[in-house]
């Protein structure tokens, strides 16, 4: 979980990540495995493709890990 002025702040993860870092980023986010929000998103992507869809488009938003914020 990254903070900044006492708010978190969601970020693509620089250290934990399998391709673009969205699910390790959500995983700090909400202080769980990031592993599981990757088997979520991969039963998404098997049923119906909407998590295909959803992974693109938070890839585009979410913001990459500042550098600053990667050695705290």
């Amino acid at each position: 979980m990254t903070k900044t002025d006492g708010r978190r702040r969601l970020y693509r993860s620089e250290d934990d990540r399998l391709l673009a870092g969205v699910c390790g980023g959500l995983g700090d986010y909400f202080n769980i495995d990031p592993v599981i929000i990757r088997l979520a998103w991969i039963l998404f992507v098997l049923v119906g493709g909407s998590g295909l869809w959803a992974y693109l488009i938070a890839w585009i938003i979410v913001p990459r890990q500042p550098v600053d914020l990667e050695q705290m």
